[in-house]
């Protein structure tokens, strides 16, 4: 396969089923397909009266417009009128219109990112020829077809990582967090998250790049293993799943496990808490990945940040205006628990985007309500920007999305909804994390500024090459074969 797609068949703008692995694909909806197909008709018209291939085309700022322009007409169709992407049609063909819409000069901070270890000790622990996400790079990367038997992980791995997310998008600063699994299992260690960001900072990007320390308490050894990763990793938060654990039950946040957590973080000086919430694993302690606990540990724990990583969002549940005491599920659940909590607007809450708005991309209504909702009862200050990536290739069509979506004056007026101005995108991109992570912003401008990765960018950017590609599962069977590889492996018997 041709990762760089040289006849122009892979969109800009990624609309498709893929997930993070960490909920069940969703396929595209009709509206979907049709807004696919449209921007794909338009790009070979557009190209030749630009004088272009196809695919310089869609590596242009004028590929990423037209095709949120062709998701607008074909949203139109389908009667959608919540949100849509704010460009003129000029866009589509005169490159100066479209960097001034999808273009920007933001601080860009993304708090969620992934990536696999192709060598790491997790691999031990699986049994003998087993293939682990074999799927998922065989679809994405010609690597996958190269020596070895694990080689396609290295579609997955660290290097990839750094060129989709410092390379092919606009971002600044990220945060390396981790996957639900045990502390054996996990395709990520500590240790890997920190040869990473030596990698990154060997590239004099020093601050480029920040971490995670795993902590499920109630796991055996969880709690304890804080201690190391507050006081040996430099982490800058604390990750946990709150449905994940032992025999596939959860725990709450409120629960003697979580409080202990809490006040070990405390004690141990990491004042942030990543909590996932929302795309639930499944049936079974669903519960545990609603958001009732959140109000509850936020007003315990004045001093502590609680980062709502996705939000509560959940796919199923289709975002509408939110009512007091009306009992819905995703995101009304954070925003109940504040509410019920007395737990203020721009407080010691934050709801994270991650998945959450690559998913909202695709349906205007439903981006419309979530977004407008969050930033009414999380606050315009303690909306977080985060991608997923890996899992969804190079963030950079999240942020050109992002950049360009509105609310309707309609769901605005009737909803009481605000506009989303450059101020509230900015403050999104970046300004609202960098209160909980302690980054001051010219700083870390002037670093970036003048970095061997900035360097690197503007030569990259002489001819790039973004792959256009998604690396997460897109099918129910590449999801349930990337879940299991989350569950306990059976240990490899050694020899007497």
């Amino acid at each position: 396969m041709d990762r760089f797609d040289q006849d122009g068949l892979r969109l800009p703008i990624k609309i498709d089923s893929t997930s993070n692995g960490e909920f069940e694909p969703v396929p595209i909806s009709p509206a979907n397909e049709q807004a696919n197909q449209l921007a794909l008709e338009q790009a070979g018209e557009l190209a030749k009266r630009k004088g272009q291939t196809r695919r310089r085309f869609l590596v242009s700022a004028c590929g990423a417009a037209s095709t949120l322009l062709a998701i607008n007409t074909a949203n139109s169709h389908a009667g959608k009128r919540g949100g849509f992407f704010e460009l003129r049609s000029a866009s589509a063909l005169d490159e100066a219109s479209a960097l001034a819409e999808i273009g920007g000069d933001e601080f860009i901070f993304d708090v969620q990112g992934h990536y696999v270890n192709p060598e790491g000790d997790w691999l031990r622990h699986l049994p003998p020829g087993s293939r682990p996400y074999s799927g998922l790079a065989k679809a994405s990367c010609e690597l996958a077809d190269a020596g070895g038997d694990r080689a396609y992980l290295d579609c997955l791995g660290e290097s990839e990582f750094i060129k989709d997310v410092f390379l092919d998008s606009d971002t600044d600063i990220m945060v390396l967090s981790f996957v639900p699994s045990t502390r054996e299992n996990e395709p990520v260690t500590i240790e890997d998250a920190d040869q990473t960001r030596r990698i990154v900072a060997e590239l004099e990007g020093s601050k480029r790049l920040m971490i995670h320390g795993r902590v499920n308490p109630n796991q055996d050894g969880d709690l304890e293993a804080m201690d190391e990763l507050a006081e040996k990793w430099n982490i800058s938060a604390f990750k946990t799943y709150t449905q994940y654990g032992p025999g596939g039950i959860g725990y709450f946040l409120h629960d003697d496990v979580g409080v202990a957590m809490i006040e070990r973080a405390q004690r141990l000086g990491v004042r942030n808490i990543c909590i996932h919430k929302g795309l639930p694993f499944g049936p079974r302690s669903y519960e545990h990945s609603q958001c009732s606990d959140i109000g509850i540990v936020a007003k315990m724990f004045p001093d502590m940040n609680f980062l709502i990583y996705h939000s509560g969002f959940v796919t199923t549940v289709q975002e509408r205006e939110f009512v007091d005491g009306a009992g819905r599920d995703g995101i009304d659940t954070l925003i109940q628990s504040l509410i019920d909590n007395e737990v203020a607007a721009n407080s010691n809450v934050y709801a994270e985007l991650g998945s959450t708005w690559r998913y909202l991309m695709r349906d205007p209504d439903n981006a419309a309500h979530a977004l407008g909702k969050l930033l009414l009862h999380c606050g315009e200050d303690n909306v977080l920007w985060g991608t997923d990536s890996i899992w969804y290739g190079s963030p950079q069509d999240q942020i050109q999305a992002f950049r360009a979506f509105q609310i309707s004056e309609e769901f605005q007026e009737r909803f009481g909804y605000p506009a989303i101005t450059d101020s509230i995108r900015r403050k999104v991109f970046g300004l609202n994390a960098a209160k909980p992570y302690g980054i001051d912003e010219q700083e870390i401008l002037a670093l970036t500024a003048r970095d061997r990765v900035a360097a690197e960018k503007l030569a990259y950017l002489e001819d790039p090459q973004p792959s256009f590609l998604t690396h997460g599962p897109k099918t129910r069977r590449e999801f349930l074969n990337f879940l299991q590889w989350s569950e306990p492996q059976p240990t490899k018997p050694t020899n007497p």
